[in-house]
């Protein structure tokens, strides 16, 4: 049996109190709650699955290979798990609100959800939550009330720390830098700029690093390219900018290489490899990455897992996650993907997105 895969681009709020939709692939023993059209909060499903994810931004690349890491994973299972990719126009909690409230209508066994912030669409994931609906969070985490599990794709403090020991090496340890990160309610990007200014304050081997600002993209390209070209005008000594952000890092790879600054200002951050494979080769920008792949077949394996209950979040429950292995659950409900990799120019061509 193959699964079905549904794009859906919503533009309208469905109220709550609509008629229940029907359930297109959920069998096995999942009951319905009569008038909510979810399933009923002691759930469990032995059979096809549907769920459905909500990204930060829907056209986003790294975005559409979580899904279609998730859509691959469904496809080997062969259960004829359907998948629902619905997606607001804007990264923050607020846009994302009407997408969850659809998908509570709709009657999803599991709500996947990268948060734009911590509790900008809390309150509409726990009464999906009361109606019997799993949540998980991937890639950026939602309030941990609000959900069961959350799959990151690497340790936070990792990632953190990464970053700015790879800024380190590219100016030698000295000089001014600063942060581009996509929006001031980022959560996982928040998290790993807090643990940069703490270890530049309580490490000496940092001493000689000035983290002189922190700017924001706003999730688009233009206006990440605008502010990597104000920071090196304001800053004429600045030497170098960590972009925790896929949009942000090749923006501005790509503006400063075209204003000549690319080269005397050294880049760092996360962004799909492949698109800015020719700066990592010359030299000028390094990439903390992962499979991204992976990460939407591991949101898809602990989502089936906690419809079919074989898990319900708790710390140090395992689960199986096909061809990526077994995971366990770690505190705060969290699980760890794997460690990221630095990518220079001698692994770059490993890494296909």
């Amino acid at each position: 049996m193959h699964k079905s895969v549904r794009t859906a681009a919503f533009v309208g709020i469905l109220g709550l109190a609509s008629a229940s939709i029907a359930l297109t692939g959920c069998s096995g023993s999942t009951s319905i709650d009569a008038g909510s059209g979810a399933p009923a909060a002691d759930s469990c499903t032995d059979g096809p699955i549907t769920i459905g994810i909500i990204p930060k931004l829907g056209d986003d690349p790294y975005m559409t290979t979580v899904r279609d890491g998730a859509e691959a994973a469904a496809e080997d299972l062969g259960e004829g798990d359907e998948i629902v990719y619905t997606s607001p126009s804007e990264a923050t909690g607020a846009a994302q609100i009407p997408f969850v409230q659809q998908l509570i209508s709709q009657g999803v066994d599991v709500i996947a959800i990268s948060g734009s912030d911590l509790d900008g669409a809390a309150a509409e994931l726990k009464k999906a939550q009361e109606r019997g609906i799993k949540v998980v969070s991937f890639d950026s985490d939602v309030a941990s009330d609000a959900r069961s599990i959350f799959v990151n794709q690497a340790e936070t403090s990792e990632l953190g720390t990464k970053m700015l020991d790879s800024m380190s090496e590219l100016v030698d340890g000295e000089g001014q830098f600063a942060v581009l990160s996509s929006t001031q309610t980022a959560v996982n990007q928040n998290a790993w700029i807090a643990d940069i200014r703490s270890r530049i304050s309580a490490d000496p081997a940092f001493a000689g690093l000035d983290l002189v600002d922190v700017v924001y993209g706003e999730e688009k390209a233009d206006v990440s390219a605008n502010r990597a070209k104000e920071l090196v005008t304001k800053y004429p000594d600045l030497k170098g900018i960590i972009i925790p952000a896929g949009i942000s890092l090749p923006a501005a790879a790509t503006a400063l290489d075209e204003s000549g600054d690319l080269g005397r200002v050294k880049l760092t951050g996360l962004a799909p490899a492949s698109l800015i494979s020719d700066y990592i080769s010359s030299g000028d920008v390094q990439d903390i990455w992962w499979n991204v792949t992976d990460l939407g077949r591991l949101t898809f394996a602990t989502a089936k897992a906690l419809a079919s209950c074989t898990t319900t979040g708790a710390v140090g429950e395992t689960y199986d996650a096909g061809d990526l292995g077994t995971y366990t659950v770690g505190d705060d409900g969290v699980v760890i993907l794997g460690p990221a990799t630095v990518v220079t120019p001698e692994n770059v061509d490993e890494f296909a997105f």
